[in-house]
């Protein structure tokens, strides 16, 4: 693709298995982005993604940013490393797409926030499941009334022995947690999309490390024991001011008869919903009523996601998983840490 005025020239932070699947695809395809290079400290790991995307290859963030001066960076790295890449790419005038989580800690979630206001760029963070067409389907029914007063929500991500055989999802100095960082923090978004970011007033938690330390193997590879650091279960309750609650189960590895479960459901006083797909319901003399339903889940809700962010960089007014949203989605994982780590209930 040859670059034009319209065109947004694109580079990557990270050449692993979400950059290539996700981002590199998107922009490789889209006639509105050109991707000109790829960044990773593995200088081979690189090489060979550029060669299949046709761009250049890097091992040093500030090298790639003054040689090529894109217009947009997608921040793919490990999550510790989210913080200095997202800012890096600010300071150089890019708009920056970060997978999730924002960060480390809420402290340099708000940091990223203020950088990105005072370059006057946009921040977004791929929470691709709330672009997914049943996520924006039981928002506008909830912000109609269908539902009610939502006051029980359960959100779902778990997995029987899904601990990830690949990149350092099982070390916490790296990443930061273990499932409700990886997966749980998803669904942990969409309710809240849903439910319209409802302000929190406390949280209770807790965690267990059981079987991520036990076990070697699973659907989705091998990892070591020994260097297990993560949770490998959470449970976690967020009470909000309007008087709902909201509970959140995710793990990597718990002994539950599905391989997966990623889902919400929503309880109202008038109807009930779920994700996944979307489906809005109601109770008429113990009979259960269908009041709208999609036939199948929405599977590009990745492309949704990263579609939104590059019309957004060209001026359309397109709403995204901001700054500000991540810096609010970061406050309540840490708190949810902090309530299982130290067995308190933690005050937001």
């Amino acid at each position: 693709m040859s670059g034009s005025e319209t065109t947004l020239r694109v580079a990557i932070i990270g050449a692993g298995n979400i950059a290539e699947r996700v981002h590199a695809s998107f922009y490789h395809a889209s006639p509105d982005t050109e991707l000109v290079g790829v960044c990773d400290n593995r200088p081979e790991q690189a090489q060979t993604f550029a060669n299949k995307y046709g761009c250049a290859a890097f091992d040093d963030v500030d090298t790639m940013l003054s040689t090529l001066r894109p217009d947009v960076v997608s921040v793919c790295s490990p999550n510790r490393f989210h913080y200095q890449h997202v800012l890096a790419a600010l300071a150089a005038g890019c708009h920056v797409m970060c997978e999730k989580p924002p960060a480390m800690t809420p402290q340099e979630a708000d940091d990223m926030r203020q950088a990105a206001r005072k370059a006057g760029r946009l921040l977004a963070y791929d929470f691709h499941h709330r672009f997914a067409l049943d996520v924006q389907l039981l928002r506008e029914q909830v912000a109609a009334g269908t539902l009610g007063e939502v006051y029980v929500t359960n959100a779902r991500a778990l997995r029987r022995c899904g601990v990830p055989g690949w990149g350092v999802f099982t070390n916490k100095a790296l990443q930061g947690g273990g499932p409700l960082i990886d997966i749980g923090i998803h669904m942990l978004d969409a309710a809240l999309f849903v439910l319209g970011f409802p302000a929190v007033k406390c949280v209770t938690a807790h965690s267990f490390q059981k079987l991520g330390t036990t076990k070697n193997s699973g659907q989705f590879g091998a990892w070591d024991p020994a260097s297990y650091t993560v949770e490998d279960a959470l449970f976690a309750t967020l009470e909000f001011h309007n008087g709902g609650i909201l509970r959140l189960e995710t793990s990597f590895a718990l002994n539950i008869p599905e391989q997966s479960i990623m889902n919400v459901q929503f309880c109202g006083d008038k109807a009930g919903g779920t994700l996944f797909p979307a489906h809005i319901y109601h109770d008429e003399a113990g009979e259960l009523v269908t009041l709208m339903q999609r036939d199948a889940a929405d599977d590009l809700r990745h492309f949704r996601s990263m579609t939104a962010f590059v019309d957004a960089v060209k001026g359309s007014p397109v709403a995204l998983a901001d700054a500000e949203q991540g810096y609010q989605i970061q406050r309540l994982v840490q708190a949810i840490y902090d309530a299982a780590e130290q067995g308190v209930t933690v005050a937001l």
